[in-house]
């Protein structure tokens, strides 16, 4: 049987890495074609200036071979460190308030739990996702009921009260940023969708429109017609449990004792996420050149939600996902397509740094932290 889930546990993680790469490297040859043929206007710009005819210049070999990985690993020589300490602290503050905002939803449980397994805890999920996109929460709930003996099944019900409040706050920066920047975002989608079909037709006569409300209407047909069998179902009881318990869950944050402050951790877990991604604009000169910009932070808010939904995507950390949808949305305001994709790696990278040192910490602190498993409150 052990053998037997190691072999299940291997394939998911080769089908979601592959999935991550797949996405990254398809970003990455587009990128890499871009910056070829811009490599290539520029030589031979550069040759016309020198006096040159323009057929000769085109004629002209070798050609510059321009490399899109070197450029990147050129860009982070140039990165201002500064700013990248500070979204690091950025990103620990938000999960110093993440183990607290937790802390708070275990206490009407009847168990006074330490802060330091509710932190290590935190980071050993967000860890073990990197291997397994979605295992993280497995991780945190079995290491903290380990250290804290707390049953399993209510350390759980806490991680799905903690997501969805994560859930609820996504739908609102995502809300946020169509409000303030509806124009941008709008025509966004509607050139995604265009790609390769009549340019200025309507999104609502798109292939790909049309087709999701077909479907939608097929569905609520089958859906009339048999519905007491779908009541009957396994599926809608999961469906039925999953919007219980986002019920339930919103319903036991109200009950807690102090619900502002709960409302304050989380205000600051997601100010700090945004200000991870606004931040590190900073840290990069392409990106740093539309920071001083006066919209610079409804700009941010764009990128961010970009991002967050990139990281949705099942792959390790949001690997591929998180770099296509992050360029996308530096392109839509104007930043080189190589630039962006750069930008997409640097706070990648920064962000799972991060992961992967606090979650290494994890692994080797909370069994030196739970020695003699002290029950004092810290």
């Amino acid at each position: 049987m052990q053998l037997k889930n190691i072999i299940s546990n291997l394939l998911k993680f080769l089908i979601f890495f592959g999935i991550g790469f797949g996405i990254l490297y398809y970003v990455y040859t587009g990128q890499q074609a871009a910056y070829q043929d811009q490599c290539d206007f520029d030589f031979i710009q550069e040759c016309i200036a020198s006096g040159k005819s323009e057929a000769a210049c085109k004629a002209q070999t070798p050609v510059p071979d321009c490399s899109l990985v070197q450029k990147v690993i050129n860009d982070f020589k140039t990165v201002n460190y500064f700013w990248i300490i500070i979204v690091m602290i950025c990103f620990t503050i938000s999960n110093i308030s993440r183990a607290l905002r937790w802390k708070m939803l275990i206490r009407p449980l009847g168990y006074r739990v330490h802060f330091k397994n509710t932190f290590w805890t935190v980071m050993a999920g967000y860890f073990a996702n990197l291997a397994l996109p979605r295992i993280g929460e497995v991780v945190r709930a079995g290491l903290f009921s380990k250290y804290e003996n707390v049953p399993l099944e209510k350390t759980f019900g806490t991680i799905v009260t903690d997501r969805v409040m994560d859930f609820v706050c996504l739908f609102i920066v995502i809300g946020l940023a169509f409000l303030l920047e509806f124009d941008v975002l709008w025509n966004y989608i509607q050139a995604e969708l265009a790609k390769g079909g009549d340019e200025g037709a309507s999104i609502l006569t798109h292939p790909i429109v049309l087709g999701g409300l077909a479907l939608g209407v097929l569905v609520l047909v089958l859906g009339f017609v048999f519905r007491k069998k779908l009541l009957q179902s396994a599926l809608f009881e999961k469906i039925k449990n999953i919007v219980l318990g986002l019920k339930e869950g919103i319903l036991t944050i109200l009950k807690l004792d102090n619900p502002a402050l709960f409302f304050l951790h989380t205000f600051i877990i997601w100010l700090m996420y945004y200000l991870m991604t606004y931040l590190c604009f900073y840290a990069f000169a392409p990106t740093a050149a539309i920071a001083h910009a006066t919209s610079m932070p409804v700009i941010g808010l764009s990128v961010f939600v970009f991002g967050t939904l990139g990281m949705i995507i099942p792959s390790p950390g949001g690997m591929g996902s998180y770099q296509y949808l992050v360029t996308a949305g530096l392109v839509v305001y104007g930043v080189n397509g190589d630039d962006a994709f750069s930008f997409s790696i640097i706070i990648f990278v920064t962000i799972q740094l991060c992961n992967i040192v606090f979650g290494i910490l994890a692994f080797a602190l909370l069994p030196w932290l739970n020695r003699g498993m002290m029950n004092d409150e810290l």
